[in-house]
């Protein structure tokens, strides 16, 4: 009976005869014996039946807790429409009704109240952790603070990490450290399952963190720790304090910035310009953005810009209007991008039709901000303009694929933060893929982990960006396609995992020697969901 409650070792009715004598389950489960194959079908016949994709969520959540192996089976052989449900946009809703549909504990709390006791919490976690996804919950998607809801999270991007890059799931760790919720609205609900007070802040935050880093890489060593979710003031301050010193990343910054930087690179293999000749206007000047812009500017820089040209080419608008020097109060990050000589602009279409931007990239998680009068100005200014609508959930979205189309006559150079159908245009069909983290991150935790690299570095994330950019086909560009189709991810991401691991081993990061091939050493450590 523990064997049928282990999510990691059951099988479920495909126990074969000769196993259920030898493990003791005969009686315990019905005589029939099934292959994985009809367990999948199965699955996805009661999943289609239910009416919300939060059914389904749930429904999935349920598989994943009692069979890891037929879960994953089920994710990777039909990627296209289960990472939706188990990720963005449906990952936002669940969050929000986390308390309501909390079914089984998955992953681990660790609140403020275990401050000076975290070391021995960690070594509750009964596998040999090499990936850990981390969150306090205080900006989750762009859905503000949810606290300990903010768990869905670190388990979404985890799975993730094994059906797209194919980390085995008993490496994989997902947290939330509750450190409370200042949203009024968990505070009194009943079926808040964080603790009921306001956010810890200042030096007491801090050195929970701290000890909460200290603990995870004395008891997991070599373990990989993502930022996830992190807000602004948190995101930036952590990644600078660890970045040189842990194996740690912040994948809002870094792996939005390279999965971003990717479209850019493939929408300039349509429209045929050069990356440093581009001015890009942002929407958004948060983690984001301003992690977007320096990853641009390095690439800028690296087709021969200087930093002066390329910094003066990347351009930020928050809620206050377009970022300039003469601002008072600006935030440090985004200090590098408050430009000298340039009046201040209130507003977002003022900042077009006076910067004229080749590109606009939304990532400030404000609905349908992308109006039609400003896709009109692009479509105006660009013979193909670059619209990249990044906000997640779906009613986050600057504009939908459609309005991108239609309003710049089919020719704007379109990605998006959450799926889209097909737009059909005057006669031709365009295919708007996600620019979704999920085609960067997982590879580089994978590079990182299979190379054993003591750092992650921003020269894997721009290699990351360019392996991205290569995988998308001449078909895919022919409907407009800037990421490869989905099902293509493991294919991507063990491509992505080798770049990574090379820069490791290139840059004296790496345990050991580079071996005499990097990319059969990813694919020899990548779990393949079967029994």
């Amino acid at each position: 009976m523990t064997l049928l409650r282990d999510p990691l070792l059951n099988k479920g009715t495909a126990f074969t005869e000769a196993e259920r004598q030898a493990l003791g389950l005969r009686g315990l489960l019905p005589p029939c014996v099934l292959t994985m194959e009809t367990q999948v079908e199965r699955v996805l016949t009661n999943l289609r039946t239910l009416p919300t994709d939060l059914e389904k969520y749930v429904a999935l959540n349920a598989l994943h807790d009692r069979n890891e192996a037929l879960f994953f089976r089920v994710v990777v052989d039909n990627i296209d429409e289960i990472q939706p449900i188990i990720y963005t946009p449906t990952v936002g809703l669940a969050c929000q009704k986390y308390g309501l549909i909390w079914q089984r504990p998955r992953g681990m709390f660790i609140s403020s109240r275990d401050r000076g006791q975290i070391a021995d919490i960690l070594k509750n976690w009964p596998s040999p952790a090499k990936l850990i996804v981390v969150t306090d919950g205080e900006r989750i998607l762009g859905l503000g603070d949810l606290g300990a809801n903010g768990m869905g999270i670190p388990v979404g991007k985890l799975s993730l990490y094994s059906a797209c890059a194919g980390v085995h799931p008993e490496h994989c760790l997902p947290i939330v450290l509750d450190v409370g919720t200042n949203n009024e609205e968990l505070l009194n609900d009943p079926y808040y399952l964080g603790l009921r007070e306001r956010r810890l802040t200042g030096e007491a935050y801090d050195s929970f963190v701290d000890e909460f880093m200290t603990a995870a890489r004395k008891t997991f060593p070599d373990v990989l720790i993502q930022f996830e979710d992190f807000a602004n003031h948190s995101a930036f301050k952590l990644l600078h304090k660890y970045r040189d010193e842990a194996c740690v990343f912040n994948d809002d910054i870094q792996g939005t910035a390279a999965v971003a930087l990717a479209g850019l690179f493939t929408a300039l293999r349509i429209s045929g310009g050069k990356l440093k000749d581009q001015k890009i206007l942002f929407l958004g000047a948060g983690e984001a953005a301003t992690g977007i812009a320096d990853l641009v500017v390095s690439a800028m820089m690296a087709e021969g810009a200087s930093e002066a040209e390329a910094l003066r080419r990347n351009w930020l608008v928050d809620s206050r209007g377009l970022v300039v020097s003469s601002r008072e109060g600006l935030h440090g990050h985004k200090l590098r991008y408050a430009h000298t000589d340039q009046a201040p602009i209130a507003d977002f279409l003022t900042a077009i039709k006076t910067l004229k931007p080749t590109a606009i990239i939304g990532v400030a998680a404000v609905g349908g901000a992308f109006t039609p009068e400003v896709l009109k100005a692009m479509a105006e200014l660009n013979e193909q303009p670059i619209v990249f609508a990044l906000s997640n959930p779906t009613s986050k979205a600057e504009c939908s694929a459609e309005d991108a189309y239609r309003y710049t006559e089919g020719r704007a150079l379109f990605a998006c933060g959450s799926p889209f159908d097909p737009v059909k245009l005057n006669g031709r069909t365009f295919v708007p893929r996600q620019g979704n983290n999920s085609y960067i991150f997982p590879g580089v935790g994978l590079g990182v982990i299979a190379s054993r690299s003591r750092l992650v570095t921003d020269e894997m994330f721009m290699a990351a960006a360019h392996t991205l950019a290569n995988s998308v086909g001449k078909d895919d560009l022919a409907q407009g396609s800037l990421y490869p189709a989905l099902p293509r991810i493991r294919e991507v991401s063990a491509s992505i995992a080798a770049a990574v691991a090379d820069v490791a081993y290139q840059r004296g990061l790496a345990d050991g020697p580079a071996p005499n091939d990097v990319k059969a050493l990813v694919q020899s450590q990548m779990y393949e969901p079967k029994y």
